[in-house]
C-alpha cells in the first residue's frame, strides 16, 4: 500500500493535540507500551521505515516514532490502518479495546469501575447536572466551558469518558440509582435553548426507569444538609461501600463506617427534604413546556 505524500496531508501531532500518556498511569503507561513494541516489531519485520509506513497510514514520521515508543495514545483509525498496511490479521486493530481505555484519566476510569460493581449509588449534585445523567452535548457545555479551557481533543475525551460511565443503565441486573438534583442547575440553559431541552427529556426518560429515583432539591428550601456540596455514596454486593463529599471529605474516597454514616444521614435528609419522585418529574416536565 502506498500514499502520494504531496497529494495528502500527514497527521501531526498539531493535529492531535493531548493524547499524551498520562506518566503517573501506570496501566495505562504498560498498555501503551506493549501496543507500540508490537507496532514497531511488525513494522520492522515488513521492511518498512518509519516514514514510508506513516505516509501508508496518514500520520507522520515523527508521530509514527512516539506512538511505537509509547508516549503517545494511537487512535482507533490509526490501529485500524497499520493493521491493514502490517498485514496483523486484526490483533493491532483488536488493542483498540484495551487502548480506549487509556484515553480516560484514571480516577475516571477508578469512579466507573466502582460504578459498574455498585448494586446502589446515590447521587447530590449541587451545582450542574450529575455526570451519570447528562447528555453529550449538554456534557461537552460544561466542560468546555472551564478556565484555563481545554483543547477540543481534551473535551471530547473527557465527555467519552463521561458518557461511558453510563453504561451502568445497561446493567443486568440493575442497579438501585437515586439522584437529587438542585432545581437552580435544572433551569440554567447549558449550551443552549436546544441544548437544555434535551437534557431535560434526558432527565424524564431516566427518571421514569424502574431503578432509578430522581428528586428535585427546590429553591424555596432555604437550608438543606448539602450546601457542603456534592455526595455520592456507592453500596456493594459483599456490604462494603464507599462515598465522597466535596465538603466533608474533600472529595477522596471513604471508607470507613462512621464516616460513611455521616455521609449516610446527609444524604438522607436531603432526600426527605427534596420534591417526591411524582413531584419532580411533574416539576421538570413543566420545565420543558416552559422552553
Amino acid at each position: 500500500m502506498s500514499v502520494d505524500s504531496e497529494a495528502v496531508r500527514l497527521r501531526s501531532e498539531a493535529d492531535e493535540p493531548g493524547w499524551e500518556v498520562d506518566p503517573d498511569d501506570e496501566w495505562g503507561v504498560a498498555v501503551i507500551t506493549t501496543v507500540g513494541r508490537q507496532l514497531k516489531l511488525r513494522r520492522e519485520a515488513a521492511g518498512l521505515r518509519a516514514g514510508d509506513f506513516g505516509k501508508a497510514v496518514g500520520y507522520s514520521e515523527d508521530m509514527v516514532y512516539k506512538i511505537e515508543a509509547g508516549k503517545r495514545i494511537p487512535r482507533q483509525e490509526f490501529l485500524t490502518a497499520a493493521d491493514e498496511v502490517l498485514g496483523a490479521g486484526g490483533l493491532l486493530a483488536a488493542a483498540w479495546e484495551d487502548v480506549k481505555k487509556v484515553r480516560y484519566p484514571k480516577k475516571v476510569r477508578e469512579l466507573a469501575k466502582l460504578e459498574g460493581q455498585a448494586v446502589e449509588i446515590g447521587v447530590y449534585e449541587c451545582h450542574t447536572i450529575a455526570g451519570l445523567l447528562q447528555t453529550p452535548d449538554h456534557a461537552r457545555a460544561v466542560i468546555g466551558a472551564a478556565q484555563p479551557p481545554y483543547s477540543p481533543d481534551d473535551v471530547e475525551r473527557m465527555v467519552a469518558a463521561r458518557l461511558a460511565r453510563q453504561s451502568v443503565f445497561d446493567r443486568d441486573p440493575a442497579p438501585a440509582l437515586s439522584f437529587v438534583l438542585e432545581e437552580g442547575a435544572l433551569r440554567r440553559p447549558i449550551g443552549g435553548t436546544m441544548v437544555w431541552r434535551r437534557q431535560l427529556e434526558r432527565l424524564l426518560e431516566v427518571g421514569r426507569l424502574h431503578n432509578v429515583v430522581l428528586q428535585v432539591m427546590p429553591m424555596n428550601c432555604d437550608t438543606h444538609s448539602g450546601l457542603d456540596g456534592r455526595i455520592e455514596l456507592l453500596k456493594f454486593a459483599d456490604g462494603t461501600a464507599v462515598g465522597r463529599s466535596d465538603g466533608a471529605f474533600n472529595g477522596r474516597p471513604i471508607h470507613e463506617p462512621k464516616h460513611l454514616r455521616i455521609l449516610e444521614l446527609r444524604y438522607g435528609t436531603i432526600r426527605a427534604q427534596a420534591l417526591s419522585p411524582r413531584e419532580s418529574l411533574a416539576f421538570i416536565e413543566q420545565l420543558l413546556g416552559e422552553t
